[in-house]
């Protein structure tokens, strides 16, 4: 067995990564700092990792030179990129778009004849498909809506929360299968629909309130049979969406022996704190599901660009811990931004893990994005989680058997000591260092 380290600290502002490699030694008894590896134990299935292209990342896409737009694409898509194969796309405007929009606005128009894509087609889908010719292979999306068209909902706005008027229930599910059918046709492999972005919330931006009972009847009644009728029966329909704080009793609203069929799985975002023993309940009595993080960032209402180190960890501890808790999918938020943390068209700014200075035409990669890719880049789709345990909580791991038969495993030491690792694996250890506030990713070959 071969064990080759990957290593990234924080120092003088800057990311610094180093790799090195050793041998796993016999184990003479190891009992102390060690951290266990038990691959003979599996959980989940990770399906994949990935972001969200919206008109923002879109628009701030746009304006970048073409080296600019091909370093961006690397990033994320290229050979030795985030290996990002999931995308998230909003169904009309959110708040990160340059205003509201619908693609129908006639409540006249029950036969949607006047719908049409043209603010999708103007700077969201020439980024998917660029992202798509760098990936050399389709990308999965989901797709979520903020909020439908403002003749449908309680308080007559795309913003301020209201709710979905009983009598337009049908009419969203078939609006909502249209743009399903109208990106498929554009040859756009759409997989997944959520069913309300954050319906517990009445936001400043497109945002539309769902109580359990209301989304559990709409998916029943109305977006069930009419992703039946339109032929799109294969759509993974997600519920929920929402922070996690309240996730568990979501699902056991909604989720009955009739709805079970209807709801392939569970999606939630970080921004009510940790609470991953509720994605671990999900994961118990809802084995079958797929539980998707959809979003997280860093938002300039409650934190600062400034601390890369503070926030980086906050995306590497969520992401263990959602992993750790049964997690298929992990999405971040906004690939790309501004130098503002937008465009948005509410002043909602956000950091994203690249952000681009669009006046002076340069990307910068933040601490963030390599944190992310010392999982995204290494625990491949379809690897099984296995079991682990160590020492002590300063150290936070997780780990993985990929396809290709080698472990990959995640180590975040976000204290101010460097920790000593012995790893022990079938009868073998190896040691290691840990630095402070670290991350490491070890990938160990069983071929050499």
């Amino acid at each position: 067995m071969n064990l080759n380290l990957i290593t990234t600290t924080y120092e003088s502002q800057k990311a610094i990564t180093r790799r090195s490699s050793q041998s796993f030694q016999q184990d003479s008894g190891v009992e102390m700092k060690a951290v266990n590896l038990y691959p003979q134990i599996t959980y989940q299935t990770v399906q994949g990792f990935g972001g969200a292209l919206t008109e923002a990342a879109g628009y701030t896409f746009s304006r970048m030179s073409e080296r600019g737009k091909k370093e961006i694409l690397d990033a994320y898509f290229g050979e030795n990129g985030s290996n990002y194969r999931y995308l998230r796309m909003a169904i009309d405007s959110c708040d990160f778009s340059l205003g509201n929009y619908s693609a129908d606005t006639d409540p006249q128009d029950t036969e949607l004849k006047s719908f049409s894509l043209q603010r999708d087609e103007q700077y969201i889908l020439p980024l998917l498909k660029a992202a798509q010719l760098t990936a050399g292979k389709p990308l999965s999306v989901m797709l979520t809506p903020w909020s439908p068209p403002a003749f449908m909902k309680t308080n007559g706005q795309k913003n301020g929360g209201g709710s979905l008027k009983p009598e337009y229930r049908g009419a969203w599910a078939r609006y909502l299968c249209r743009y399903i059918r109208e990106y498929q046709n554009r040859g756009i492999a759409v997989e997944v629909l959520t069913i309300q972005n954050e319906p517990n919330a009445a936001q400043i931006w497109d945002s539309c309130t769902f109580t359990a009972e209301q989304e559990k009847e709409f998916l029943r009644d109305y977006l069930y049979p009419a992703l039946q009728e339109n032929g799109l029966g294969e759509i993974q329909v997600c519920i929920w969406d929402h922070n996690k704080e309240r996730v568990f009793e979501r699902a056991c609203d909604i989720v009955d022996e009739n709805t079970d069929k209807m709801v392939q799985g569970v999606a939630f975002h970080w921004y009510s704190g940790d609470h991953f023993d509720a994605v671990k309940l999900i994961r118990e009595k809802f084995p079958d599901k797929t539980l998707v993080f959809s979003e997280g960032c860093v938002e300039y209402s409650r934190f600062g660009a400034e601390d890369q180190l503070v926030n980086a960890q906050m995306y590497a501890h969520d992401i263990l811990g959602n992993l750790n808790a049964g997690m298929n999918i992990s999405m971040d938020w906004n690939i790309i931004l501004d130098e503002t943390g937008g465009p948005n068209h509410v002043g909602n700014f956000c950091d994203a893990p690249i952000m681009c200075n669009t006046a002076t035409d340069t990307v910068e990669k933040k601490l963030s994005y390599t944190y992310i890719n010392h999982f995204s880049g290494y625990i491949q789709p379809g690897a099984k989680r296995i079991a682990t345990s160590q020492y002590t909580g300063q150290i936070e791991v997780t780990a993985f058997r990929n396809p290709d038969g080698c472990l990959a495993v995640v180590f975040l030491n976000r204290s101010d000591d460097a920790l000593p690792v012995c790893l022990r694996l079938q009868g073998n250890v190896a040691e290691i260092d840990l630095p402070a506030g670290s991350i490491t990713t070890a990938l160990i070959d069983f071929d050499k």
